[in-house]
């Protein structure tokens, strides 16, 4: 396959029912945009290339597209290609070509706002090449839509599709309607498309007239169905949400049967990269940003928000807990309610058990993190780092102004500011000068009943 196959992606679509600023397929599914989610299935083929179609408002998005393939390493050569007009399918196809430098045997057009495409039938559709010069990838839909239809004959062989505009009564009854997806000979797809015109209810031309121009030239042509859901596309908002869900369904579905105990699937949120390993518990309402990892016996509670992490086997994590991009949760690590940790390491048995903030830090084997410790990393213009030893104990409501290193064994008093490091197995108190004045708190009740009553 990694010889012979091109895939075209067609992404210059408007969206103008998205209503916003930015292109249709850079909104995300599963915390991916769906335009990235297409090419990482298309480069599961191992194609010798990959040139996505794009409208001038993608332009300044194509870096940033390169940028997130870099992570799912390949050699694959990715290209872009600028259609300035939109004269329809056929013409977004023509423009891609004049791009395509080594155009293989084969050709594959996809589309970026079809991101649920598997790259399972993607391989089926450029596989029916071998014996035929057209493979259209179909559905059935009972329902009442707009999607353009394939007609076949008795035999069951395709014939030519028909745009739903164009189609008459009878034609629309049709369940067999088109994914758009096609795979094409590539010493065809020329020809082929010098042969479209655009006398149609739309004026455009259409990429579906080369099945009946294939026939006309005596070209063997078929097709291939797949499910509905593999091959929706998106246009709207309320069409995100819906394959959105369609996604999170499969990606929980994934994680149970890989040992994964969700307590209530549905209000789940995972990234299309989060990995989790078998007997994990997930309780109610946890979010997974992307670049999450988690081994296994890991227990994660209700309302904890997790992007960016790797957490290790038996931690404990929440409720309410947020995990920030760049840290890294060892061994039987405990972080407890309202506790947000950024870019830190806690090592093996740490303990934060509630309302702190860990930022920029590393945090000791078995230390303890007392109520309300905040680790102040930031002066308004620069980050710096805190160093809590093995086996210290941070009292509760104490800040700790980096740069500041706490050695082994500590014990940093409650309620102290500290601002200075601090030596192993020392008693650290920094707090200001408590002074009880005699009855203060009696003059100050009278004074302020006083004004009230005035």
């Amino acid at each position: 396959m990694a010889n012979n196959l091109s895939i075209l992606i067609l992404a210059a679509g408007k969206g103008t029912r998205m209503k916003s600023d930015l292109p249709k397929v850079l909104h995300k599914v599963a915390n991916r945009e769906m335009l990235n989610l297409v090419i990482d299935e298309a480069k599961a083929l191992k194609p010798k290339n990959i040139t996505i179609v794009v409208s001038e408002e993608m332009k300044n998005f194509e870096e940033e597209i390169l940028a997130a393939q870099k992570d799912n390493t390949s050699e694959i050569k990715i290209s872009f290609a600028l259609q300035k007009e939109r004269k329809g399918t056929a013409h977004a196809v023509l423009t891609g070509l004049v791009e395509v430098k080594d155009l293989g045997e084969k050709l594959l057009i996809l589309y970026g706002d079809t991101p649920l495409t598997n790259h399972v039938t993607m391989k089926k559709m450029a596989d029916k090449l071998e014996d035929f010069s057209l493979c259209i990838l179909g559905f059935d839909d009972e329902e009442e839509n707009a999607y353009g239809r394939l007609v076949v004959d008795a035999k069951g062989h395709l014939e030519k599709i028909v745009e739903f505009k164009d189609a008459t009564d009878e034609e629309r009854k049709i369940a067999l309607c088109n994914s758009g997806v096609v795979a094409v000979d590539g010493k065809q797809i020329k020809n082929l498309l010098d042969q479209v015109k655009n006398n149609n209810a739309s004026g455009e031309f259409y990429l579906t007239d080369i099945v009946a121009i294939a026939g006309q030239m005596g070209l063997k042509r078929t097709f291939l169905k797949t499910e509905l859901e593999e091959v929706l596309g998106v246009n709207s908002r309320a069409e995100l949400a819906r394959i959105d869900a369609i996604k999170q369904n499969r990606i929980r579905k994934k994680m149970m049967d890989s040992g994964v105990t969700l307590l209530d699937p549905t209000s789940v949120y995972f990234s299309y990269d989060t990995k989790i390993s078998y007997d994990v518990i997930i309780h109610p309402h946890v979010f997974f940003g992307p670049k999450v990892e988690i081994a296994k016996n890991v227990e994660i509670k209700s309302f904890s928000h997790i992007e960016g992490a790797e957490i290790l086997s038996g931690a404990v994590l929440g409720p309410f807990a947020r995990i920030r991009p760049g840290t890294k949760i060892a061994e039987n690590v405990r972080i407890g309610n309202f506790v947000e940790v950024k870019k830190s390491y806690l090592k093996k048995g740490a303990k934060v058990n509630h309302l702190s903030y860990i930022g920029d830090s590393e945090v000791g084997v078995e230390a303890n993190i007392g109520a309300g410790t905040i680790t102040c990393n930031y002066d308004g213009y620069s980050k710096f780092k805190t160093k809590i030893g093995d086996r210290v104990f941070v009292g509760s409501n104490s800040a700790l102004v980096a740069p500041v290193e706490i050695a082994d064994g500590a014990i940093i008093a409650a309620g102290s500011v500290i601002t200075k490091n601090v030596e192993k197995d020392a008693l650290a108190v920094a707090r200001g000068k408590q002074i009880n004045i005699a009855e203060g708190g009696k003059k100050f009740h009278e004074t302020k009943s006083k004004k009230n009553e005035n």
